[in-house]
């Protein structure tokens, strides 16, 4: 039995993009991994933690190796809670609308907040190495509008999304990345329909092998 952890980063819910194809996502993985176990963090519905005070405090002890205080310790034991459940998947979908060129808040904060020295990477002379390896990704990238090469936007001058999760990614260990991008959405309901409904095809295949 393996373990799924879904990541949530859009606060639309029934109205949003990447969650709409991320259910069809979740819907055929389950169909085709019924013993597996599927976790969601809904980044709207978690208390994510300001990273300031004992918290930057105790990234800082750490760093230099002098013991933690009790207040630290509290900071740093909610650091490596949110970062539990990407340690216990096997495999990590990810849901993420883009917000002005780039991903929500509450997923930068997340990011920001777990993505620490001995939590989800650390580092020795020879440079970075990730602590997750060996899992996989999927990630569903909602955009309103078309970020090809020939686009309004195109996407090496206009997209900070899906670089910066996949640099991410990379940088905690996870190599195999899938991306499912569902885009346009703004450009009226027949062609928001047409691309929703393409990238959850797109994701049904993925999931059943994934």
């Amino acid at each position: 039995m393996a373990r799924l952890l879904y990541v949530e980063a859009s606060p639309r819910k029934q109205r949003s993009a990447s969650i709409e194809v991320a259910r069809a996502f979740l819907a055929a993985y389950q169909s085709t991994h019924p013993d597996d176990e599927v976790e969601t963090l809904d980044l709207w519905a978690v208390d994510l933690p300001e990273f300031d005070g004992a918290a930057m405090e105790a990234k800082y002890a750490g760093l230099s190796g002098t013991p933690l205080t009790e207040a630290q310790e509290t900071a740093w034991r909610r650091v490596r809670e949110l970062a539990r459940p990407f340690h216990e998947a096997d495999r990590l979908l990810f849901a993420v609308p883009l917000w002005n060129f780039g991903i929500p808040y509450k997923l930068k904060h997340l990011i920001d907040v777990v993505s620490q020295k001995d939590v989800l990477f650390s580092f020795t002379e020879q440079g970075f190495s990730g602590l997750l390896p060996g899992r996989k990704a999927a990630v569903i990238y909602a955009r309103g509008l078309d970020y090809g090469p020939s686009a309004f936007t195109p996407a090496a001058g206009f997209d900070f999304q899906r670089p910066y999760v996949e640099m991410w990614l990379r940088f905690i260990g996870i190599t195999d990345i899938t991306a499912i991008t569902v885009e346009k959405t703004l450009f009226g309901p027949e062609v928001d329909t047409q691309a929703r409904a393409e990238a959850k095809r797109r994701a049904e295949a993925v999931a059943k092998t994934f």
